[in-house]
């Protein structure tokens, strides 16, 4: 890659950000079209988002994807969000422009996208969620849009009552309680980025039965027991991609292929 005057700026904007996959796959993808653009990792803490938010915009940066814990403040900070982005409450891709900044939510379509891959159907679901942070709402705006069923936990009781009464939910206080009942199970929590957490609940009462999504991208304990139980099951790779995927697209107007992305970072991995 040829880095020069006219080469245009991307990026992923989070605290910590050095783990991100994100620049894996958008720099094949900016090759793949042999575009004169590069993506980059920017690591930035909360109280320093908003200099940073307008530092970007005047360096001339085209675009970042924004992840945890800047959704919230990069949806508050744009000129233009747009409806989606409004309705979860929070945007993971920005568009700098000459008008001002824009603001979108694609975590909701890589999440439907990954999803329906594992259930193609979702009217009627009946979905037990974990979790009542940035990335439940989105995932949340995506259910109820597909006119599914869902039953929220989250260990702060009152968390996710205010999220149920805004997308219009059910709260319950053990997942336990609907795990008879429910299709699907999806963790948004951070639960299972290292070992030594504790289980959501109890993971020998999953039935071959359900399905079960975790938003995170790896092996973790939920997933490997649901294999066990014999479930169809999902880690959150496919939902990094097809959210970046749509990134990659409000920013260059280019319809990535899936498996141009999937296969930079299976190869990636491969080396870890």
């Amino acid at each position: 890659m040829n880095l020069d005057g006219s080469t245009e700026v991307y990026g992923v904007i989070g605290y910590p950000i050095r783990h991100s996959l994100s620049p894996v796959f958008q720099n094949k993808a900016f090759r793949h079209f042999s575009l004169n653009a590069v993506y980059v990792p920017l690591e930035v803490k909360p109280e320093e988002f908003h200099t940073a938010f307008y530092g970007l915009k005047a360096l001339g940066v085209k675009g970042v994807n924004v992840t945890l814990p800047h959704k919230e403040r990069a949806l508050e900070l744009s000129d233009f969000p747009d409806h989606h982005a409004k309705a979860i409450g929070s945007a993971n891709t920005l568009k700098f422009s000459s008008e001002g900044v824009y603001a979108y939510n694609t975590d909701w379509i890589g999440f439907l996208k990954a999803l329906k891959k594992l259930v193609p159907e979702l009217k009627g679901l009946k979905v037990l969620l974990l979790g009542a942070g940035g990335s439940s709402r989105a995932v949340l705006y995506a259910l109820k849009r597909e006119g599914s069923v869902v039953y929220l936990w989250n260990r702060t009781w009152q968390k996710a009552c205010m999220l149920c009464e805004e997308f219009e939910c059910q709260v319950v206080e053990r997942p336990e309680e609907v795990l008879k009942d429910v299709e699907l199970i999806v963790n948004t929590t951070s639960s299972g980025l290292r070992e030594e957490d504790r289980s959501l609940f109890d993971y020998n009462l999953l039935e071959p039965e359900h399905k079960v999504m975790d938003l995170i991208y790896r092996d973790t304990p939920l997933i490997r027991s649901a294999r066990v139980k014999g479930c169809e099951c999902k880690d959150g790779l496919d939902m990094l991609l097809y959210q970046g995927i749509e990134s990659f697209r409000i920013w260059t107007g280019i319809e990535v292929p899936y498996h141009v992305v999937k296969d930079a970072v299976l190869e990636y991995l491969e080396h870890f």
